[in-house]
């Protein structure tokens, strides 16, 4: 057989191009086409697989593609072809994947678990969550592909974040993005998370409870709250609170049609509630009161408490803080500290904490134990609110009880 002379980078360098195309052959299927023009490029030429039809697969230009790197090239095509795999149908493909992923940004990825996650969690959170995202990641990744998300981007998107001292937001945005780095690999869009971990790249955010105060300060804070100039609404929001113990935004936001004063109950239902499940308040004889006082002048309307400015909406979850500053106890005592006041006095009173627990609506790692305790535990925590109730009527009539 005539030896087939060596396809080398001089010979390449010295074809000289002629009035018609021509091959250059670099051996098992390689081939150098050098057109009329001067161009020169590489050719894979190959019989496909099943139909037996020749075909070219164009590889690149040279000296952008190298002898070596044309050669690599045809290599792992023949790899392709020993397989019984056509290897033009699988770069269409890779093309094609590629160009899905491209396609496939953070924020579409974001849109798709946000339909996940908001069947899991409150309005309030969920407007909190979308707010932040929207405000710090949103802006710089929503149209990175979500493949090509890494760490060290995201740490610089959050780093001005942990530089203004929010650490506790920087907190939960890496929450939030694992998430959805974890929705993605669920659902098949990535093979890992890339950002597991990435809370450790910046500083602990300092564990603050919030500000509330001591039992015996109690009978200057109700001295102070008769005593002030605000509204009769926003004076029953604060003790509506006080007797029930429930979120400002659930206070704030409680409708007639979740009462049943006869029953003595009022039923949150679960997109209300921050972990997305119904709760059940047992209404004392103070916090019916309460509703009596308010029924001529809010009963005919879908709120207990409506806003001031749009009475067909609730009042602002925020007045009670605002009354407080005005009271003299800015950073000394916020509307969810009156929870955190509840739950010491009845601690300290020895009431049962699995009872204080559900009675402030925290969440039960077991579920099954959790719906028990909603069905079976409500004469107790009717018992256990009603002495609150009590203790709180004895403080504004008499100071703190010696013995209750």
């Amino acid at each position: 057989m005539p030896r087939v002379a060596t396809l080398t980078d001089t010979k390449i360098k010295y074809a000289k191009p002629q009035e018609k195309e021509y091959n250059l052959s670099a051996g098992q299927g390689l081939q150098l086409r050098v057109k009329p023009n001067g161009s020169k490029l590489w050719l894979f030429n190959y019989t496909k697989p099943y139909t037996g039809k020749r075909t070219n697969l164009g590889i690149g230009l040279y000296p952008s593609v190298s002898l070596k790197a044309a050669i690599s090239e045809r290599d792992k095509y023949l790899v392709f072809l020993a397989t019984g795999n056509d290897p033009k149908a699988l770069r269409e493909e890779a093309e094609d994947h590629a160009r899905a992923s491209m396609s496939l940004t953070f924020a579409v990825v974001y849109d798709r678990w946000l339909e996940v996650k908001r069947a899991t969690i409150s309005d309030a959170y969920l407007k909190r969550m979308v707010n932040s995202i929207s405000l710090h990641i949103l802006p710089e990744l929503a149209g990175v592909p979500i493949s090509r998300i890494s760490a060290p981007a995201v740490i610089k998107v959050l780093k001005p974040v942990a530089d203004n001292g929010h650490l506790e937001s920087v907190r939960k945005l890496c929450r939030w993005l694992n998430e959805i780095m974890d929705y993605a690999v669920n659902t098949g869009l990535i093979a890992g998370n890339c950002l597991f971990g990435i809370r450790k790249a910046f500083p602990a955010p300092s564990s603050k409870n919030h500000p509330t105060l001591k039992a015996e300060e109690l009978p200057v804070f109700f001295d102070c709250l008769e005593r002030s100039k605000m509204s009769f609404e926003t004076k029953s929001l604060i003790h509506w609170m006080l007797h029930t113990l429930v979120r400002p935004g659930e206070a704030a936001s409680a409708e007639w049609s979740e009462i049943d004063i006869e029953g003595a109950t009022w039923t949150i239902p679960n997109e209300k509630m921050k972990m997305k499940r119904d709760h059940i308040v047992p209404l004392t004889r103070q916090a019916i009161e309460i509703l009596q006082t308010l029924k001529p002048l809010s009963g005919h309307r879908r709120y207990v408490f409506p806003g001031r400015n749009n009475v067909s909406g609730h009042i602002n979850s925020e007045t009670a803080n605002v009354a407080f500053k005005r009271m003299g106890y800015k950073s000394k005592f916020v509307s969810h500290g009156i929870r955190a006041l509840g739950s010491t006095i009845l601690h300290e009173h020895r009431h049962k904490s699995e009872l204080i627990e559900l009675s402030l609506a925290h969440v039960d790692r077991n579920q099954i134990r959790a719906a028990y305790n909603r069905a079976e535990h409500l004469p107790e925590r009717r018992d256990m609110m009603q002495w609150w109730s009590d203790y709180l009527d004895l403080v504004m009539q008499q100071g703190i009880p010696r013995s209750a």
